[in-house]
């Protein structure tokens, strides 16, 4: 309909300025790129003459153009070019859509951080002139930039908001588009079930409207599910389908996903030079996504395994990490480099089966810990990268004999997992069951503590289980009242280990035997084993503030608890910061790197989904009453000692490879030495002011943090007092997080 000329009454107008445009842009998307521009250029000329309202529009399409072509610094320029127009004119349309492009350019880039801030800001601009339309794809697209980065959680909520608006608009394709990202993301959850529902969902509606290109994206997604599953002929029926499609429309990146399920499907058929043809495929293709580029590194290796050829399985293995610490290094947002592990954390256990299966148990384990606690690491050694190629060697007998301890170190795994037991004279692996399994036990015990449950005396069956999965391999190799770090993995994050029951001779409590804290990484332990303990000790002790809501009422116990830590130190050693007093600007101008230790004793809170926003509550100063983990980050701290004695210090948040995120890793990456935090709600009651107490007692009598806490909580435990506080609810909520 637009190839005629337009009659001579709509020469020359904003009609033909527009008809210009929707050719070069009809052109563009036909790949026919002489007459896009042809056409565009011919767009812009007639508006810059006589139309200049239009020429950010035509802008907006000449950025589109050059992304087409792949000219990604063109389309930048373009893009952002048409976005100072849309200012200048006081467009929010034009405004809201450069910003979207500059959204999608910065994705396609792999520049999720910079995305999400285009995006955002669209998305404001969008929804202040209810552009419905808009507002559906550019949730979408922050769903998209979420998804690429692991955060699956924050992406299934901003799909779903997508989904409704996109439903709400008539927009099918965007539906589409946004159901095949939620079948992804319930993918990579592992929950294949969801997955398929979502696909299956998009599908229909792909096919409902005859969008060839869209049912052939459905199909490459069911594929990969088939293969997941161990539907192999399913997975090859829809394969089939998507290799159908890309003969009569080349879709390049269409392609590489297809290589990839096509050279898993080879491996299956053991046709190992054909799958290797199709892995290096998708490594040398520059247009590859680092995501795309790691997988196909990982399964190359697989494929070079099978063969036996294991010195260039290794060498893959070593390029899949090399390509993953690039991409996340990349990544300027702290919040999205510590999601950046948890989809492509297999790899890593990949290499590891490889390893174990040599029988190179060290190696195994040096790189189990390569995934822990990177961004902590980071921010502690002020380092921007961890490349998996020039990490030093860790010793982790050498530590355990430093530190007199045995470690523990757990990996939960999809089909298996393991523990590596530690000591000064060996170290030893056993394999534990999937983390399916372990993580509905954890779940079941961690519910029955937090209900209160007596689970010592009704005998918990899961308490018995937990100990006899995840420590009794171990036993032999661990001293009787001696210190145990642990290096957790997955759920077993939120579970105290302490409260685990022994059953000879008599049911018992772990914590009866051995002196637990949970450790970060091996790396960050061995920086702590050359550590000094401080010579002088000084408190800042910040609590009992004013309530600034309803939300947080006055805490009755805090002031006992205030009393009873600050008699531990001399008047000139203890800044107290209470009441009115206690802001969080009163604790960042009161120089805490100062101090030895520090104790809070207030409300805490726990952000799910944006950890480094979890807080402590303090007096409201201003509109501001909160205490932010992203601060607390930000100011350097040298404390033997951080106790925070509030609700779900610990966060509740767990990050493949980086453990719980919350106000306890936020202090440890501030330099803390030390954390003692709780995993779920503490209850104000007497317990916890004289479990505190106890603990210092023991500080001043020289015992390290973690004897301390354990003697504290003995002594709650053995107390002749009421035995409701006996019960883990009371004093179990509190962990020992060690540092460097």
């Amino acid at each position: 309909m637009l190839q005629s000329e337009p009659p001579g009454n709509l020469k020359d107008t904003d009609v033909d300025v527009r008809r210009k445009m929707t050719l070069g842009i009809a052109y563009a998307y036909s790949l026919n790129f002489e007459q896009a521009e042809k056409f565009l250029s011919e767009a812009e000329s007639l508006a810059a003459a006589k139309h200049p309202e239009l020429v950010g529009d035509v802008l907006l399409r000449e950025g589109t153009l050059a992304l087409t072509r792949g000219q990604s610094e063109i389309a930048g320029s373009k893009y952002r070019a048409a976005l100072e127009k849309g200012r200048v004119q006081n467009n929010p349309f034009l405004q809201a859509s450069s910003l979207g492009n500059l959204a999608l350019l910065a994705t396609r880039q792999e520049h999720y951080d910079e995305s999400l801030e285009w995006n955002l800001e669209a998305l404001e601009q969008a929804k202040a002139i209810d552009a419905r339309s808009y507002v559906a794809i550019i949730l979408g697209n922050i769903g998209w930039s979420y998804l690429e980065m692991g955060e699956y959680e924050q992406a299934l909520d901003l799909l779903g908001q997508a989904r409704a608006a996109a439903e709400q608009a008539g927009m099918v394709r965007l539906q589409i588009d946004v159901l095949l990202n939620t079948g992804i993301a319930h993918y990579q959850q592992r929950d294949y079930e969801l997955s398929k529902q979502a696909y299956q969902q998009a599908l229909a509606l792909a096919t409902s409207t005859t969008d060839r290109a869209a049912m052939a994206d459905c199909f490459e997604s069911l594929a990969q599910l088939g293969l997941a599953t161990g539907e192999l002929d399913f997975a090859q029926q829809n394969q089939n389908k998507v290799t159908e499609f890309t003969r009569q429309y080349p879709d390049r990146s269409l392609e590489l996903y297809s290589f990839l399920v096509t050279g898993r499907l080879q491996q299956t058929r053991k046709q190992y030079r054909e799958s290797e043809s199709s892995f290096n495929a998708v490594i040398k293709d520059s247009s590859a996504t680092a995501a795309q580029r790691w997988q196909a590194q990982d399964r190359l290796a697989e494929t070079y395994m099978m063969e036996r050829r294991d010195a260039d399985a290794e060498r893959e293995f070593r390029q899949a990490l090399t390509t993953i610490d690039k991409a996340r290094s990349a990544s300027g947002a702290e919040e999205l480099r510590l999601a950046f592990l948890s989809k492509s954390i297999s790899v890593y256990g990949d290499y590891m089966e490889f390893l174990l299966g040599h029988a190179r148990v060290k190696e195994a384990l040096e790189i189990a810990d390569l995934s822990r606690a990177v961004t902590l690491e980071e921010g502690l050694a002020g380092r921007s990268s961890s490349s998996a190629q020039g990490q030093p060697k860790i010793e982790p007998q050498r530590i355990a004999q430093q530190l007199k301890a045995t470690l523990l170190c757990y990996w939960m795994g999809e089909s298996h997992s393991y523990l590596w037991a530690v000591t000064p004279r060996s170290t030893e692996v056993f394999r534990l069951p999937p983390a399916a399994e372990v993580q509905q036990e954890v779940k079941t015990y961690r519910q029955a503590i937090t209900e209160m449950h007596d689970v010592l005396g009704e005998e918990s069956p899961e308490g018995k289980r937990l100990y006899t999965i995840l420590v009794e391999p171990a036993k032999k190799l661990i001293v009787k009242d001696s210190p145990v770090i642990l290096l957790p993995s997955e759920s077993l994050y939120g579970l105290n280990f302490e409260t685990l029951i022994v059953s000879n001779p008599t049911p018992h409590y772990w914590m009866e035997d051995v002196t637990l804290s949970t450790g970060s990484s091996l790396k960050l332990l061995s920086a702590s084993t050359n550590s000094s303990s401080p010579t002088q000790k000084s408190m800042l002790l910040v609590g009992n503030p004013n309530s600034p809501n309803r939300e947080y009422p006055p805490l009755a116990e805090a002031p006992d608890e205030m009393r009873k830590i600050a008699g531990h130190f001399p008047a000139g050693q203890c800044k107290v910061l209470q009441g009115a007093g206690a802001t969080a600007v009163a604790y960042l101008q009161s120089n805490p790197e100062r101090f030895t230790y520090l104790h809070f004793v207030t409300h805490g809170t726990a952000s799910h989904t944006r950890p480094l926003e979890s807080a402590v509550i303090l007096s409201k100063e201003g509109d501001s009453f909160k205490l932010y983990a992203r601060d607390i980050v930000a100011h350097r701290l040298k404390a033997q000692l951080v106790t925070i004695s509030a609700c779900n210090g610990a966060g509740t948040r767990a990050y493949a490879g980086e453990g719980l995120v919350g106000l306890s890793w936020a202090f440890l990456r501030a330099g803390a030495r030390n954390v003692v935090a709780s995993l779920w709600d503490v209850s104000d009651a007497s317990a916890t002011p004289e479990l505190m107490d106890a603990m210092y007692r023991s500080l001043d009598r020289g015992e390290n943090p973690a004897t301390a806490l354990r003697q504290a909580k003995l002594f709650i435990l053995k107390s002749n007092g009421s035995t409701v506080f006996r019960k883990p609810f009371y004093w179990a909520p509190f962990q020992l997080y060690v540092g460097s």
